[in-house]
C-alpha cells in the first residue's frame, strides 16, 4: 500500500470517528430498547424519573431555553447571490507591444522632458519584466492612456472608474432582476483614486439608491480590500436584517501610472490592467435557494507593524518629485511570512481533524527533537477545500503561495489563466478567478472555494465559500469567449507563453 493510499486511509478514519463510533453504538441500545417490555418501563419510571422530577424539570426548560436562544442568536447565513466582473470593450485591449507604447508615449508626454524620451534603457527594463509577468496579449489598458497623446488627467481617470463600476453593476442588475432600491449596504473600494464626492456617492447618484443606505467607501487599502469589503459587509448584514448588501471592487490605472526612472516603481505599470467586480449578498432566508454560495469564514491578517511589512509596498515621490508605487525586493519573504500567519488562523476553522493531529504531533515533535524533525508538516488543504483563487499579483506571488500550499498546477490554474487573460486587476482579480473555475463547469454543489488576496500593509485576507448548487458560469461572464482557450502553457523560466493554446479539462 503505498504512502498516499495509507494517509487516505487514515484521513477517512480520523474524519469519520465519531460515525464509526456512533452508528455501532446506536445499533446495540436500539437493540436493548427493542428488549424493553411495559413492566420494565414503568420500573424505569418509579424507581428513577418519579424521584428526581424537580431535577430533571429545570434541567429539560434550561435545554429548552438555551436551544432557542441559540437559533435567535446565531448569526444569520450570508449568501452571495450573484457577482458581475467588468469586461472592457474590445478596443481597449492592450498587447506587450501596445503597452510597451503607451509607457513611451507617457514619458514623452511628461512637461518635465521636453517632447523627448532618448534613454532606451528603461525600455529594455520594462520590456524584459512585461516578457516575464505571464501577463498575455489580451488584457486591457484605460481609454485615456490609449489616446496620443495620452490623457492622463484627474477627468479621465474619474471617466475609467465610472465607466468600470456601471459596467458592473448594470450587468449585475439585469442578471438578478434586483432594484438598486432594494440595496441597504454599499461598499466600495478603489485603494488609488479616491475622488470627491466618493465612488459610493457616485454609486448612490447613478442608481438612485434610497437616501437611508449605509454607504462605505475604502481607499489605500491595497489588492486585498476586496475581501476587506467582504467582511465588512458580513457584519452589516449580521445586524441589518432581511436586506442587501453591495460590494464594488476596482483600481484605477490612469491617475497613477508612473512616467518616471525609478525602476522600483516601473514594476507596477507592467504589472496592473483595467478591470472591477460587484457582488450582491443577502441575508434574507429566501435567497438561499437562488444563491450561489454561502459565506462560510473571512479571515484578515495584517502585519503593518513590521516596518520590512509596512514598506514593502508603498507609494511616494521619487528623487524628482513624480509619484508612483515601489515596490521593494522583499515583497515575496513579506508575502510569505504573511500567509502563513492568515494560514495559522484559517487552519484550525476549516482543516479536518485528521489534518490537524499530523500538525499537532509534529509540532510538538520538533520542540522536543528539534535535531531530528527540521520542518513542519505542512497541512494538506486540499483536504478541506476544493478550489483556490489566488490573488493574481505576478508569477512571483502564484509561485510562493503554490509552493506554500503545496497545490498541483491545477489548482492554480484559475490564478495563472486570469493574470495571462486580465492581467492584476487588484482587489478584483479574485472574482475573474471564481467566474473561470465556474466557466470550466468545476464548481459542483458542496464544493468550498478559498479567496486568497494579498495587498500593501502588509496584508493577507482570506475569504472560504461553500457552493449552494452545481454553479454554472454567469450571463456575459468575463470568459464567456475565451475559456476554451484556456489554460495557456507558459514557460516557467521567461514567462512567455510557449503555445497559443492547450487543451484544458473542464
Amino acid at each position: 500500500m503505498t504512502s498516499i493510499n495509507v494517509k487516505l486511509l487514515y484521513h477517512y478514519v480520523i474524519t469519520n470517528l465519531f460515525n464509526l463510533c456512533f452508528f455501532p453504538l446506536t445499533a446495540i441500545v436500539a437493540g436493548k430498547a427493542y428488549r424493553l417490555t411495559i413492566d420494565d418501563l414503568h420500573h424505569l419510571y418509579y424507581s428513577y424519573l418519579q424521584h428526581n422530577l424537580i431535577t430533571i424539570a429545570p434541567l429539560f426548560a434550561f435545554t429548552v431555553f438555551g436551544s432557542v436562544l441559540y437559533i435567535a442568536t446565531r448569526p444569520k447565513p450570508v449568501y452571495l447571490v450573484e457577482y458581475s466582473c467588468y469586461l472592457p470593450p474590445t478596443h481597449c485591449r492592450s498587447s506587450i507591444s501596445k503597452v510597451m507604447d503607451i509607457f513611451y508615449q507617457v514619458r514623452k508626454a511628461d512637461p518635465s522632458r521636453n517632447g523627448t524620451c532618448d534613454d532606451s534603457s528603461w525600455l529594455d527594463f520594462l520590456r524584459k519584466i512585461q516578457e516575464r509577468s505571464g501577463l498575455g496579449d489580451e488584457t486591457h489598458g484605460p481609454e485615456g492612456l490609449l489616446q496620443v497623446p495620452p490623457r492622463k488627467t484627474f477627468a479621465a481617470a474619474r471617466e475609467e472608474t465610472e465607466q468600470v463600476i456601471i459596467g458592473a453593476l448594470e450587468n449585475l442588475f439585469k442578471n438578478t432582476n434586483v432594484s438598486p432600491k432594494d440595496i441597504g449596504i454599499l461598499v466600495v473600494n478603489s485603494s488609488m483614486f479616491n475622488p470627491t464626492p466618493s465612488l459610493s456617492a457616485m454609486v448612490v447618484n447613478t442608481f438612485k439608491l434610497r437616501s437611508n443606505v449605509r454607504s462605505f467607501n475604502l481607499g489605500g487599502m491595497g489588492c486585498s480590500a476586496g475581501v476587506i469589503a467582504i467582511d465588512l459587509a458580513k457584519d452589516l448584514l449580521h445586524v441589518h436584517k432581511n436586506t442587501y448588501a453591495l460590494v464594488v471592487s476596482t483600481e484605477n490605472i490612469t491617475y497613477n501610472i508612473y512616467a518616471g526612472d525609478n525602476r522600483s516603481m516601473m514594476v507596477s505599470n507592467c504589472l496592473f490592467r483595467v478591470g472591477g467586480a460587484a457582488i450582491l449578498l443577502s441575508n434574507k432566508p429566501g435567497d438561499r435557494r437562488r444563491s450561489k454560495y454561502e459565506l462560510v469564514h473571512t479571515v484578515r491578517t495584517h502585519t503593518g507593524a513590521d516596518d520590512k511589512s509596512f514598506r514593502c509596498v508603498q507609494q511616494g515621490d521619487d528623487e524628482n518629485g513624480k509619484t508612483g508605487v515601489s515596490l521593494s525586493k522583499d515583497i515575496t519573504d513579506v508575502a510569505g511570512r504573511t500567509v502563513k500567519k492568515n494560514i495559522a488562523t484559517l487552519g484550525p476553522l476549516i482543516l479536518p481533524l485528521s489534518e490537524k493531529l499530523l500538525f499537532f504531533v509534529t509540532f510538538m515533535g520538533k520542540k522536543l527533537f528539534k535535531d531530528k524533525i527540521k520542518h513542519y508538516y505542512v497541512p494538506d488543504f486540499k483536504l478541506a477545500i476544493d478550489h483556490f483563487c489566488i490573488h493574481a499579483g505576478g508569477r512571483a506571488v502564484i509561485d510562493v503561495l503554490e509552493k506554500n500550499l503545496a497545490l498541483a498546477p491545477i489548482d492554480v490554474e484559475a490564478s495563472r489563466s486570469t493574470l495571462h487573460r486580465f492581467g492584476n486587476t487588484s482587489s478584483s482579480s479574485i472574482w475573474y478567478e471564481l467566474a473561470y473555475i465556474e466557466a470550466k463547469g468545476r464548481m459542483k454543489k458542496g464544493n468550498k472555494v478559498w479567496q486568497i488576496a494579498l495587498g500593501s500593509g502588509f496584508k493577507c485576507n482570506s475569504a472560504v465559500w461553500v457552493a449552494l448548487n452545481n454553479v454554472k458560469a454567469s450571463t456575459n461572464s468575463p470568459w464567456e469567449h475565451c475559456i476554451d482557450r484556456y489554460p495557456v502553457k507558459i514557460d516557467s523560466d521567461s514567462g512567455k507563453s510557449e503555445t497559443r493554446v492547450q487543451n484544458g479539462r473542464s
